[in-house]
């Protein structure tokens, strides 16, 4: 394989020849800071949360579904929800919720290795759900978080929801988050066993070669021959990642109306303007008191929403 420079925001198939192992790898650039555009995470929130969002690219390209997939991670420790959503067209948004004062106190008077269970606490769990637009199906798995780390959560994910052996590394820094998941599939019946087990081994042993920083650094063609050298590998096209929140100036605007005009018009009058802040993006939509206005003129929206989130 050829080094080449690597794509911004992309998510490929790999595969061994002729074996049943089968991979996805996925970096992110533009996506990745867009997500942060509008809220800044303290570094080990950010890390953790850019490692969730390459995760889920990596679950949505292991199926064959259109819809949602929603990687959900609940924790008893500073980082108390996180939530990360991809679409089959790998479109992403994502979110952490945490205890700023707690994860600053961690940071503070700890050693960083092992930073994932003094973020999310040694009780939690990892759920993946599934929203497929064909008839309406929802299939969600849950398992206790395992290990010290996501990766290996989403390992034990694999191993107990879906039987199958998989291996996985993620990272991520302020300019990029990417992983890499290796799955040995389902044998055909008449394979030789010892051959087999041979590949897979090597597929293990090469995802233990590789480092965060090879992750977050060589382009995959690079990656994999680092990684994969002693195995005939084949690398499928990419598809394109983009960050795409469901927030709009249109929503927000929906919300409002439902919310009526006496109540939105108290909030004006004692904040000078109405702001409402996306609770995915934290992108903020600011009204002042001629926005207001336009917005009741032509009485409520009778197609409004009674909700008071926007998301």
């Amino acid at each position: 394989m050829n080094s080449q420079a690597a794509p911004r925001d992309e998510v490929r198939r790999f595969i061994v020849e002729n074996r049943p192992v089968r991979g996805h790898w996925v970096r992110l650039e533009g996506a990745w800071r867009e997500l942060r555009a509008h809220r800044d995470y303290p570094e080990p929130v950010r890390e953790l949360l850019g490692q969730a969002v390459a995760a889920s690219v990596l679950l949505a390209a292991t199926l064959k579904f259109r819809g949602q997939l929603t990687l959900q991670l609940q924790g008893s420790g500073a980082v108390s929800l996180l939530v990360a959503q991809c679409t089959h067209d790998y479109r992403l948004r994502a979110v952490a919720r945490f205890d700023a004062e707690a994860v600053s106190a961690l940071t503070a008077q700890q050693p960083a290795g092992d930073i994932f269970r003094r973020l999310v606490g040694r009780d939690g769990r990892f759920a993946v759900t599934v929203e497929a637009d064909e008839r309406n199906m929802r299939y969600q798995g849950v398992v206790p978080l395992s290990g010290d780390s996501l990766a290996g959560s989403l390992e034990a994910y694999f191993a107990r929801s879906e039987q199958l052996p998989t291996r996985v590394l993620l990272a991520a820094d302020g300019e990029r988050g990417a992983g890499v998941l290796v799955q040995k599939l389902p044998q055909d019946a008449g394979t030789d066993d010892s051959q087999m087990s041979e590949t897979w081994e090597q597929a293990e042993r090469g995802i233990e070669r590789l480092s965060a920083e090879d992750l977050l650094q060589c382009p995959v063609e690079e990656l994999l021959g680092r990684g994969f050298s002693a195995q005939d590998m084949r690398l499928f096209r990419g598809a394109p990642v983009q960050f795409e929140c469901r927030c709009s100036h249109g929503r927000v605007t929906s919300l409002l109306r439902a919310l009526g005009p006496d109540e939105v018009r108290d909030v004006l009058r004692e904040q000078g303007a109405v702001t409402v802040t996306c609770e995915f993006c934290h992108r903020p939509y600011k009204f002042e008191a001629n926005d207001v206005e336009a917005i009741f003129e032509d009485g409520p929206d009778p197609g409004g929403s009674n909700s008071s989130t926007v998301h």
